[in-house]
């Protein structure tokens, strides 16, 4: 029987970009960018005197309300740093859409955040992401995983960071993600079996794109919702790779007419054109109408 999350709010996340957010240019340009969803980055890609700069820049992001009709998610500093209680401050000013928490480690790393939102009166929209991007991470998925089943969890969607996993497991750069690949697959299992969304790593070669292509193609195919970005360049490929074909809407657009057929109904498998439907595939195809659903949305806007 298939598990329903009615809790998770449903978004379109196939090109996630993330930015600095002490770099001003590129949070003004957003505007013009038809990515689905945008990381302000306050943690690595931030140098430590440029910090208070960066979070000033979010908060006049904020106080603009430009916000292109996507998801807008902060990363904050882990949370044995000394920026944090800073950040956290700044996340219930701003009231972003998500909190990205980075190296996280185990569940409680999400509860804790999650009890600090709540004990501060953050609203539920502001939900939690996590960075898997540690070793403890990947070992910990499932229960980390668990934690956005959980009573006021907020948990929604886990990132793969590949830089700091290779560089804390000593795996060489490969593009083909060989000795990632089950590692990779593990975080996209983890998530599938609570219901969250799953994002792929960033590639770090933004000239590559067809490298970047390959590696969007290779993420579809191992059921990840979309992938992180870290340049403009990079939104077209997620964007048409992580949305259904023409032959996936006509096949879920036939599977939907068949079982709402007055003759179906009550029937956990019919026969279509001679292959035998589940309902299981019937809820998959509600699911690939309902993402083309929101991708004609977006184009709209």
């Amino acid at each position: 029987m298939s598990m329903i999350f009615d809790h998770h709010p449903q978004h379109l996340r196939r090109s996630v970009l993330c930015l600095p957010a002490s770099n001003q240019r590129a949070i003004d340009k957003l505007a013009e960018l038809d990515c689905d969803a945008v990381i302000l980055d306050l943690e690595d890609a931030v140098a430590e005197e440029k910090k208070e700069e960066a979070r000033a820049n979010i908060r006049a992001f904020f106080k603009a309300g430009d916000k292109a009709d996507r998801e807008i998610i902060i990363r904050i500093n882990q949370a044995s740093s000394a920026h944090y209680d800073t950040d956290m401050a700044l996340v219930l000013e701003c009231e972003p859409d998500a909190v990205l928490l980075p190296k996280v480690r185990a569940q409680d790393d999400i509860l804790d955040a999650a009890v600090f939102l709540s004990e501060n009166n953050a609203p539920e929209t502001i939900r939690l992401w996590a960075m898997m991007e540690t070793p403890l991470a990947i070992l910990n998925a499932g229960p980390i995983a668990e934690a956005g089943r959980t009573a006021g969890g907020r948990l929604d969607c886990l990132v793969m960071g590949l830089n700091d996993l290779r560089n804390d497991t000593r795996i060489p750069f490969d593009p083909a993600r060989t000795y990632l690949l089950h590692w990779l697959m593990q975080v996209v299992l983890a998530a599938r079996a609570f219901g969250l969304t799953v994002i792929d790593s960033v590639s770090n070669d933004f000239k590559d794109l067809a490298q970047f292509e390959a590696e969007c193609i290779q993420g579809r195919a191992m059921g990840f919702d979309g992938k992180m970005l870290i340049h403009p360049a990079q939104i077209d490929a997620p964007n048409r790779i992580f949305q259904p074909s023409p032959e996936e809407l006509a096949e879920a657009a036939a599977i939907i007419a068949a079982f709402s057929a007055p003759e179906a109904q009550g029937k956990n498998a019919i026969n279509i054109a001679g292959r035998m439907v589940e309902r299981l595939h019937f809820e998959q195809a509600g699911r690939i109408a309902a993402h083309a659903r929101m991708i004609k949305a977006r184009k709209k806007i």
